[in-house]
């Protein structure tokens, strides 16, 4: 993939809240890593040597957050390109002390392209991804064939690859491209049971309760 990837996302003029403005001014600065076409040392920027696994898309960062408070033992590289829900996940991270959550303000292809080392990562989330639900704006999915070898490769051997989505259609796809990639494995005959490690949303249980489906795909590097 280029520079002439089609994104995945439309960088929409989100409300900032005040909050989440000062957040962003002031504490990014201290949790954040400037995008750089050139590769990172993640213990450098972490501080210690520790499992790094990044998530792709954090949104508004309250299942990061909640994540990262869960297991301080492992590092985790947040990756979102609007800029209400990277100030809304700064001010979890000062509110709770987090020693162990990093963000890059941008595209993911880049920063994958870019600045992980290949064999690097022990783990990779992307939860709820856009699932652009009209079929002329499938293409613009995130998970795809290209970006999926990409981001394999960012794996360390045995590092998983844990997607989850609530479009019953995108979930067959992602179970198809994954099983697709040579780099990985299926963890479960197809879909997974949802690991105790992803906590359920509050839009999530919403749905559950009115009998919408879930869909969690795990895969490992081979």
């Amino acid at each position: 993939m280029d520079h002439r990837h089609i994104r995945s996302y439309v960088l929409r003029q989100g409300r900032l809240t005040a909050a989440q403005g000062r957040a962003h001014a002031e504490l990014l600065p201290r949790y954040g890593i400037s995008y750089a076409p050139g590769p990172i040392d993640l213990d450098r920027e972490f501080g210690r040597a520790a499992p790094k696994i990044i998530e792709i898309g954090f949104g508004m960062g309250d299942t990061t957050a909640e994540i990262a408070a869960a297991h301080p033992e492992i590092d985790y590289l947040g990756v979102e390109v609007h800029t209400p829900g990277v100030g809304s996940l700064l001010n979890r991270v000062a509110a709770l002390e987090l020693a162990n959550v990093r963000i890059i303000q941008h595209d993911a292809v880049e920063i994958l392209q870019h600045m992980i080392v290949p064999g690097s990562l022990a783990g990779a989330h992307i939860f709820f991804p856009d699932p652009w639900p009209k079929k002329r704006h499938h293409k613009r999915r995130l998970i795809q064939p290209p970006f999926t070898t990409l981001l394999a490769s960012r794996l360390k051997p045995g590092a998983y690859l844990h997607v989850a989505t609530d479009w019953e259609d995108y979930a067959n796809q992602i179970l198809e491209v994954l099983s697709a990639e040579p780099l990985l494995r299926n963890t479960a005959d197809a879909f997974a049971p949802r690991p105790d490690y992803r906590p359920l949303t509050k839009f999530e249980n919403r749905g559950l309760k009115l009998g919408h489906g879930v869909w969690d795909v795990i895969f490992r590097r081979r």
